[in-house]
């Protein structure tokens, strides 16, 4: 994602309404750009430190992996720069509130990457949700099915694991990564103003494992919000099929819906008429240019960590509810592809989710024999993960 940005900033740069004024990378050899970077005069640094110590800057684009989101974003927004901080905010709920906390300390925003959340097609549903045009919110449930192979899980030394080799909270999952987006915009489209959240009060999960990993690469969780709107959302990277995100809201005037990851999103009011949102996935950079543009306004992004911090909450939650990861029996895995690019499938699971999408309802409820159900995880006054 470094490299998406900066080759999005390079490709606009000429026109003055920016400069670069640095770039941070302990290998710096890995960038693609490295050779634009160094013909136009642009110091690069190994951390964030160094750049501070002889340069400033009024904007930040924190790229990291994880567990460097907290330290790298307070460290920034300190030492003057507002900050695009790449999702999800943090990995527990301690480190997004710190951020929040060093945001006010320092008078400098904070943006959290969550790209839906920029994008006018989501930003108009919550902008109708807000004035009441759907009444109230019953149950939004959420399907995704993204397959993964071995790659995927070895392209780094954190990928996959609850903790990177410091010690330091990564939690790395479908949940809090790759669909991290889909779970914090259950959250964020409920927000009673545009830069807030609804804020998750209950969760139990499912967490199951069929790749040889530390944490999860399947989930089924379902909760409910402080308003009381009840959410289920499932997850998985172990499917045969590249499906979703698939999403249906319910509402007491008509539903909200969404068949895939480049198709519109919709809405079917009490009326039966149909009204078509767009894309939301249409202008992935929007965030940075609207960040940008914050930074010469003073008005906040649409997206901060008030909003971000319910993604958290709820991921948070999920771990607590199911701290030991249940194996998906092995005589159910299916091993396909080439050695070093190969992955694996849970046979069933793509109907199982399916049902269960359609049902409302978690494994465990449709007596699947491998299912095992989490803990209700009273999220209320959780203030620290994990909790237990």
């Amino acid at each position: 994602m470094g490299a998406v940005y900066l080759q999005a900033l390079l490709e606009r740069i000429e026109g003055g309404a920016f400069r670069i004024a640095g770039a941070v990378d302990p290998v710096p050899e890995r960038c693609p750009q490295l050779a634009r970077l160094n013909e136009m005069g642009i110091p690069i640094t190994p951390d964030l430190e160094s750049f501070y110590r002889r340069h400033k800057a009024e904007f930040a684009i924190v790229s990291s992996p994880i567990q460097f989101h907290t330290a790298q974003t307070c460290l920034a927004l300190g030492r003057g720069s507002h900050v695009l901080c790449e999702k999800p905010i943090a990995a527990a709920i301690q480190d997004a509130r710190r951020m929040a906390q060093v945001c006010d300390w320092a008078d400098r925003w904070l943006a959290i990457g969550y790209q839906w959340s920029f994008s006018p097609a989501v930003q108009a549903l919550k902008a109708d949700i807000i004035r009441g045009l759907f009444g109230r919110p019953i149950r939004y449930k959420c399907l995704y099915l993204w397959p993964r192979d071995d790659a995927y899980y070895g392209r780094n030394d954190w990928a996959g694991k609850k903790r990177d080799r410091a010690g330091a909270w990564v939690l790395d999952s479908p949940a809090n990564n790759a669909m991290a987006h889909d779970l914090h915009n259950m959250f964020y489209v409920l927000g009673s103003d545009i830069p807030l959240s609804a804020v998750p009060v209950e969760v139990e999960a499912e967490l199951y494992r069929a790749y040889d990993i530390e944490n999860f690469d399947t989930a089924a969780v379902r909760g409910r919000t402080a308003s009381g709107v009840e959410f289920l959302f499932l997850l998985s990277h172990a499917s045969r099929a590249d499906r979703g995100p698939v999403f249906h809201f319910e509402f007491e005037k008509g539903a909200v819906f969404c068949e895939g990851r480049n198709t519109d999103i919709k809405a079917r009011l009490a009326d039966g008429s149909l009204k078509t949102y767009g894309c939301p996935d249409q202008e992935p950079m929007k965030k940075l240019w609207d960040c940008l543009g914050s930074v010469r306004t003073g008005a906040p992004p649409v997206c901060g960590p008030e909003a971000a911090m319910s993604q958290t909450l709820c991921l948070n939650g999920m771990q607590d509810s199911m701290p030991e990861i249940v194996d998906v029996p092995r005589d159910l895995l299916v091993r396909e592809g080439s050695p070093g690019r190969g992955r694996i499938r849970v046979e069933g699971l793509d109907e199982i989710f399916e049902r269960g999408y359609a049902s409302a309802k978690l494994p465990s409820d449709l007596a699947v024999p491998w299912a095992r159900r989490g803990r209700k995880i009273d999220l209320r006054n959780y203030d620290r993960f994990p909790s237990l």
